[in-house]
């Protein structure tokens, strides 16, 4: 079986979130994204919350996972809101739902309602569908490693089955230190979902080798032809 740096395809590809957030994304670019996520069988398909309903009829009959953002890209909606658009967006398909954290109220130190926030996310989306996984988007390059350790705590406080990087909308993406710092605090007990700006097979490795169970990536189709490449 060929591998390349100790992962095979199937390792790979299992490791993918395959995503489409931009908002000026077309139908074009969306079923173009479904292709890929379905010719590949990647982990999961991450798209916008107005693509659910179509996705989850193009996805009815695969192993493929459908994700979409909840309080997207800023966090700051209020939290009854991202609860709405979380039981919609479960009803109509998603089984993985990516929130923003409250990014201002955790940079104000009101923890209390970043982790009430979280939860009421968790509450509405496993009361949707038991099965729904929440993952929570902290937005790594804003704070230091106390406050990432804090917002993970909190994260899985709340009920998160993950905590996440970057939106990818914000001045820069995943590092591979944030990643392990994740990892370490969460140990075994949470996913680690790297994104943002992880563009080649070595960028995914290294994310994957610092404790990512997941890397959301739009560039999937680059990445597997790299290792189609470099693979021996």
């Amino acid at each position: 079986m060929t591998s390349y740096r100790g992962y095979t395809k199937t390792q790979i590809v299992a490791l993918i979130d395959h995503t489409l957030l931009k908002p000026e994304a077309t139908t074009n670019d969306l079923e173009s994204t479904i292709a890929v996520a379905l010719e590949n069988q990647v982990a999961a398909l991450c798209i916008r919350p107005i693509d659910v309903t179509h996705a989850a009829r193009a996805l009815a009959n695969s192993q493929v996972k459908l994700c979409t953002v909840i309080g997207f890209p800023h966090g700051t909606v209020t939290t009854a809101t991202k609860a709405a658009e979380t039981r919609e967006a479960v009803a109509n398909g998603a089984i993985e739902v990516d929130m923003v954290m409250n990014l201002g109220a955790f940079a104000s130190q009101d923890f209390d309602h970043v982790q009430a926030d979280i939860k009421a996310v968790v509450d509405a989306a496993k009361s949707t569908n038991p099965q729904a996984h929440v993952k929570v988007i902290i937005e790594s390059c804003l704070w230091n490693d106390e406050q990432i350790v804090r917002a993970c705590q909190l994260s899985e406080a709340a009920g998160a089955d993950y905590v996440k990087t970057s939106t990818g909308f914000a001045a820069s993406g995943a590092t591979t230190a944030a990643i392990a710092l994740m990892r370490q605090t969460v140990g075994d007990r949470l996913g680690v979902k790297a994104s943002g700006g992880i563009r080649s097979l070595d960028a995914l490795i290294d994310m994957a080798e610092a404790g990512a169970s997941r890397v959301g990536a739009s560039g999937t189709t680059a990445i597997l032809a790299e290792f189609d490449k470099l693979a021996s």
